[in-house]
């Protein structure tokens, strides 16, 4: 409040920035910043007579021409329009974040010089910001790379989920806003419901149990390799590790020609007088969700067992001395001692393992990939939602559900993610193990 009464008293070439970028700072002779602020101001105005207003009232009508090529007529293309108008509403902001430091260094240096002091040149104010404001350049790239590559494309999946964009509505048919009829359709109508409801809870059990088999799988690969009675402990790591050197994708479809009627496994049972057994087959069930679980440990463990590895050089050996001391078992020592540390330093990394298998699109992609079962709208019994995701939308046109489900899934994760560290010892009790 007061900073804005400051502004509202405050001289003639400030109130002037407030209403033309840099003009302040040329009234008060500074002319490199204030013809920076000026270009910025006149090329905004001009975007906006080009195309930003144009692309602004397209965000909201998504279009008023259809296409028909038979008449020659191109008509409008509604998500183009939808994505110049997102981009026009970013440009918008970054404008304003402008012409806000524009106003605040007109009424810094309107200070300065009804205090009598003198307004340093432009250079020497470009040391100062440099020497006092450094962190704000070195992450302005990796600031600017995540909003474009990240939070721009989760504003637009967002905004899709908003439209009927999909099925037959699909340029040259104009798009449009429909609220919240996709999440009713996802949540209410009764085949993409039942679907969406059984892939949830199988989405679930799948990332819990896949989360806990890799994380203590790798402990104990660990823990065991970090015995004193292992030999050759350099040589026995070192298979895990090739095992995850190998590309994941090479991995499953390896693992899907094992499997398969064709592979070695079939070849070893029909040799010897069974016959053929169809484990990733569209009847398959648990056996292909059994698969899926011990294919993706084989291809995780590895990670969990190097994370643990560093974490169990850091313990301190004092610690179990003293519970062999005291006469606590083994387990005892483990499930005190051990486990609590290790949890402690690996929650962040456990919470990412746990969103990460929840959004595991390639593993039962590569294996069981195209397969539709009975009572599943587009979906098999062993899809995840990223899964039955991607077949709604890339395979199926069904792009605004598909935004819809995209939503629900970020919710979920996002929700699980933060509520599951903060109320975590790595949270509550960080100076406990420093």
């Amino acid at each position: 409040m007061e900073q804005k009464r400051g502004l509202l008293k405050s001289s003639f070439p400030v109130k002037a920035s407030m209403v033309i970028m840099g003009t302040g700072q040329l009234l008060q002779k500074q002319w490199i910043k204030g013809i920076l602020y000026l270009t910025c101001f006149v090329s905004y105005i001009v975007y906006l007579a080009l195309t930003g207003v144009e692309d602004i009232i397209g965000f909201f009508t998504l279009g008023t021409v259809k296409g028909d090529a038979w008449l020659g007529i191109e008509g409008d293309d509604s998500i183009m329009m939808l994505l110049k108008g997102l981009l026009a509403f970013v440009i918008t902001a970054f404008f304003v974040g402008i012409h806000k430091s524009n106003i605040n260094d007109a009424h810094r240096s309107d200070i300065k010089v009804k205090q009598g002091s003198v307004l340093p040149k432009f250079s020497k104010a470009c040391g100062i910001f440099f020497d006092k404001k450094f962190y704000i350049i070195a992450l302005a790239v990796p600031v600017v790379g995540v909003l474009i590559f990240n939070i721009l494309p989760i504003v637009f999946m967002i905004l899709i989920s908003f439209t009927n964009y999909g099925g037959d509505v699909v340029p040259p048919e104009l798009v449009d806003w429909i609220g919240f009829d996709n999440f009713g359709k996802v949540l209410a109508l009764s085949e993409i419901k039942d679907t969406f409801f059984k892939i949830l809870a199988w989405n679930l059990v799948w990332a819990l149990i896949s989360t806990l088999v890799n994380y203590f799988g790798g402990l104990g690969l660990a823990l065991l390799l970090n015995k004193k009675c292992v030999k050759g402990k350099a040589f026995w790591r070192a298979f895990p590790v090739l095992a995850y050197a190998v590309p994941g994708f090479i991995t499953l479809l390896g693992f899907k020609f094992m499997f398969s009627y064709g592979g070695p496994i079939n070849y070893y049972i029909t040799m010897s007088g069974g016959s053929a057994i169809g484990f990733l087959d569209i009847d398959a069930g648990l056996t292909a969700k059994l698969i899926g679980i011990l294919v993706n440990a084989w291809i995780s463990v590895p990670t969990s067992m190097l994370l643990a590895t560093g974490i169990l050089s850091n313990m301190n050996k004092d610690l179990y001395d003293a519970a062999s001391i005291d006469g606590a078992s083994k387990w005892k020592q483990f499930t005190k001692i051990t486990l609590p540390f290790v949890i402690f330093s690996t929650t962040p990394v456990l919470i990412t393992s746990f969103v990460g298998n929840f959004n595991n699109f390639g593993i039962f992609y590569f294996l069981r990939g195209g397969l539709y079962n009975e009572g599943y709208f587009l979906a098999s019994d062993t899809d995840l939602l990223i899964n039955w995701l991607y077949n709604l939308s890339i395979d199926n046109n069904y792009y605004g559900i598909g935004a819809a489900i995209s939503l629900i899934i970020f919710i979920i994760t996002s929700i699980f993610s933060l509520l599951t560290y903060v109320r975590s010892g790595a949270y509550k009790k960080e100076d406990t193990y420093r």
